[in-house]
């Protein structure tokens, strides 16, 4: 049966919420605000987030399918969810103690770090709740929906960062610009955003109602469930091999995501208001194409084909990315490329959900995650490598490509799954 239309729009809120972190955090304003401003030198800043990106992976990878597998047996979803926000909130929240000068390097990647981790745990909980608000045939929608909203509150909070924070001068808050208060009170605004929007799902969604296994009993009863997961896929192999292709080409989103601000910064010279106009125009356009592939992909397409349309294309405009040297063609390029990067994300949480028994959701979300970060060390770490021994940004980023084309490869290699 159907949830209430306001548990999906509590559900989908969520991603309105939490979007602000790698919007504003990862992609946009901090990260370029670490190459340019607090690291050494825009290439040294590039290869430290590197660094970080891979340690931060490394926890993830670790950490995902054991708390899901935790989740599902202890019916502590909210709970580990409410957990990870209030963790991604506070440490994004202490970046405002990062002041622009290399000593502060380690503190930033620190907390920047300390918050990805927190997030990408959340969106285990949060993405295995899809299942119980969607029916099998408006998976698509709502899940794009929900990725719509995601990059319409990136959208809001990117505005609201440019037109109270960055661009006034003098501040009307008193923000020093000298010492870059104006930029770092953006990581204070996003850890706000997060608490102040991403309550209603808490609400709307309770875990079951007790009485629950202790939460040792949960462990126990988890790791066994993971064990059981992990054992029986060579005997599932659609799903394996959908977790093989999304190893590869979520990976490549991710890098492509983490130092996208800091590519522009870098190799156009783009200052932080443009790139918070950049971001803005960016989120426009994917929150379009997120919303419109889910209504296509649950009409037409199917989750499979959706995924392959969005990573081809992706690679087509990632490649004249890299090629072109006018500003110009840049922004072009880059907000076409916007148009297929929801599509890419909303398809593979829709088709995860399609494939994952109803009984182990959140642990397969685990397992979900876990490709998504298994390998996700060696995206940031090739980038960093290849920017650090060529002194080029632009050869780093050529390593996203190799990733997305072996993702896209392996998943033409299955058929789509009959709608159930």
């Amino acid at each position: 049966m159907a949830a209430p239309t306001r548990k999906i729009w509590a559900w989908a809120l969520y991603d309105w919420a939490n979007s602000a972190f790698p919007t504003v955090v990862s992609t946009f304003v901090i990260a370029a605000y670490f190459t340019q401003g607090v690291a050494a030198d825009p290439v040294t800043g590039q290869a430290q987030w590197g660094v970080m990106q891979t340690v931060a992976g490394l926890a993830i990878a670790v950490l995902s399918p054991v708390l899901g597998a935790v989740a599902d047996a202890g019916g502590r979803r909210r709970a580990m969810l409410l957990l990870c926000t209030l963790v991604t909130s506070i440490a994004t929240g202490l970046v405002w103690f990062g002041t622009p000068e290399p000593a502060s390097a380690l503190w930033v990647l620190a907390c920047v770090g300390i918050a990805t981790v927190g997030f990408e745990l959340g969106t285990v909980f949060y993405n295995a709740m899809l299942p119980s608000v969607a029916p099998p045939e408006k998976l698509g929608r709502i899940s794009g929906l929900a990725w719509g909203l995601g990059y319409a509150g990136g959208l809001a909070c990117l505005l609201l960062a440019l037109f109270l924070l960055v661009q006034p001068n003098p501040s009307p808050l008193g923000l020093d610009r000298d010492a870059a208060e104006h930029v770092r009170a953006t990581a204070v605004l996003v850890a706000a955003w997060m608490i102040v929007f991403g309550w209603p799902v808490l609400v709307a969604l309770p875990d079951p109602p007790p009485p629950r296994p202790r939460w040792s009993q949960a462990v126990r009863e988890g790791l066994a469930e993971i064990r059981r997961v992990v054992v029986g896929l060579p005997r599932n192999p659609v799903m394996a091999r959908f977790l093989l292709a999304r190893l590869f080409y979520t990976d490549g989103l991710n890098t492509l995501f983490a130092f996208g601000a800091i590519y522009a910064a870098g190799a156009f010279g783009m200052e932080f208001e443009e790139i918070l106009l950049f971001g803005i125009a960016l989120n426009v356009t994917a929150g379009l194409g997120a919303a419109a592939a889910g209504l296509l992909e649950d009409r037409r397409l199917g989750a499979r084909r959706t995924i392959l349309l969005a990573l081809g294309a992706i690679i087509i405009l990632g490649a004249g990315l890299i090629l072109v040297q006018d500003k110009a063609w840049f922004w072009g390029l880059a907000l076409a490329l916007g148009l297929f990067m929801g599509p890419a994300q909303s398809a593979s949480r829709s088709y995860m959900a399609q494939l994952a028994p109803p009984a182990e959701v959140t642990a397969y979300f685990g397992l979900f995650a876990l490709s998504g970060r298994i390998t996700g060390f060696l995206g940031p770490a090739a980038l960093a490598a290849m920017t650090a021994a060529t002194g080029s940004q632009r050869a780093g980023m050529a390593t996203v490509l190799g990733f997305l084309a072996l993702g896209a490869a392996i998943l033409l290699t299955m058929r789509e799954k009959p709608r159930g």
